[in-house]
Parts: C-alpha cells; structure tokens; sequence
C-alpha cells in the first residue's frame, strides 16, 4: 500500500514538474523546429515542446485572436512587425536564420528557364505561390516578378497556396510547371524536383522569433529562443538548408 501511494505521489509530481511550451512557427521550419525541439527537451527535462505550424500571416492572425502561443517564429520580418505593432509579442524579437528564395521545376520537366522573364513561355500554364496577403515566401515572389517587371504578365497563371509546402507538393507531383519555395523545402524534394535558379529578394529573407506577450512560460519563452542562436540549433538549421547568424 505504501509502495501504492509513493508511486502515485511521484507520478503526479511528474506531471506538476512538466511544462509545456508551444511554439508557432512557419511552415518551412517544419522539419528543423522537430529536431531543435527534441534537442532542448534533452537538455530541459520535464519540458515538452509542442509546434503549431502555417502561414506566418495565418499564425499572427491566430496570435491577434488569443490563441494560447508562448512563442512565435515567422519566416519574415513584416509579419512580426505586425504582430509587435498589435501588441501580441514581445518587442525583443530576434533574427535567428535566413533563407533563399528558388524557383523549382518537377524534375522530369524539359523546359529551360534561365531568368524570370521564361516565366511567360507559353508551356508555363501553372506557376505555384503562396498566397502573397498570408505566406512570406508567396510575398517575396510577387515582390521579385513585380521588380523584374512580369507580375502582370504572368499573374493569371499564378496558383495561390495556403503555405509554402502546398506550393512544393504541386510542383512535386507535377500538378504546376513552376513554383516559388525556399532553398530549405527545396533540399526537402530533391528526388521529384529541381531547382532552376535562386531568385534575387527585394529583401533579404529573415527568420524572426519572438515570446508572445500573456505567455504564463515566459522564462522558458526566452530560454528557448536562446537556444535557437546555440551552435547545435544552427548546426542543425543549416542542416536543412537554412542560413546561419
């Protein structure tokens, strides 16, 4: 009985002692934010890190409406501007990793497209973007078509997705002609597509994180967000294709 109890009174304090920390993040650190995640739950026993990924503008928007975040993690600096100008996080953001846009092709395509303005070959029927309003990578595209002067002339071909993985998984299943991802997704898919030509940024792609105001883990928030700039989690960033600071 006494054996009973104890084990009893130590599960329950297990469960006191453990924290949860849920982090929204973009869509492209998918794969990364997995493994970072398991890495500071190893070195902060009793943390356990649950990640709620999509669209940076869809997760601020979420953020804007209360949901129950303690850090957020978006694939541009606009979008967390937005979230410090609303007031939902903290005004201490940090830029932890960049990224490089591409312009990617199912593998098996034979189409050659050498700069943006092959875009407007008439074989190119389907061109895959997130959607510019709510997924960075859709809003840099637009901004890069815009500056090399064939946004108008390419745009009734443009497939709006929700994230930029959608926009990946079209040109992979070779359901589009062309699409606009990270150089990250990119290396995610190397055996269904391929990748054209690194396509020049109005602004440099930046990877900005921030705790959410209101969070009851702030101590963890900032623990975590300091991990993110340790040697292991850049270690692990560049691994999946992500620049480093």
């Amino acid at each position: 009985m006494k054996k009973l109890l104890l084990l009893s009174l130590v599960f329950w304090q297990s469960l006191a002692w453990s924290t949860d920390l849920t982090v929204s993040a973009a869509t492209s650190l998918t794969q990364a934010f997995q493994e970072i995640g398991a890495q500071f739950e190893n070195q902060n026993p009793g943390t356990k890190l649950k990640f709620n990924f999509g669209a940076s503008g869809a997760l601020m928007q979420q953020l804007a409406n209360g949901a129950p975040v303690d850090v957020f993690a978006s694939a541009d600096t606009d979008t967390m501007d937005k979230a410090v100008a609303k007031g939902v996080v903290a005004t201490d953001v940090k830029v932890f990793t960049t990224n490089k846009l591409v312009l990617i092709m199912p593998l098996q395509s034979k189409t050659t497209l050498q700069q943006l303005a092959d875009l407007k070959k008439p074989d190119i029927k389907r061109i895959a973007i997130g959607t510019p309003a709510s997924v960075p990578a859709g809003h840099y595209a637009q901004g890069s078509l815009e500056k090399a002067g064939i946004w108008n002339e390419v745009k009734d071909k443009i497939i709006n997705t929700t994230n930029v993985r959608q926009a990946l998984d079209y040109v992979a299943r070779d359901e589009v002609d062309a699409g606009f991802v990270y150089a990250s997704d990119a290396q995610l898919m190397q055996d269904k597509v391929k990748v054209t030509m690194q396509v020049a940024t109005v602004t440099p792609i930046q990877y900005p994180i921030a705790p959410v105001i209101g969070s009851a883990n702030k101590n963890l928030s900032v623990k975590f967000i300091q991990f993110l700039q340790s040697p292991l989690a850049q270690l692990t960033l560049k691994k999946y294709g992500f620049g480093q600071e």
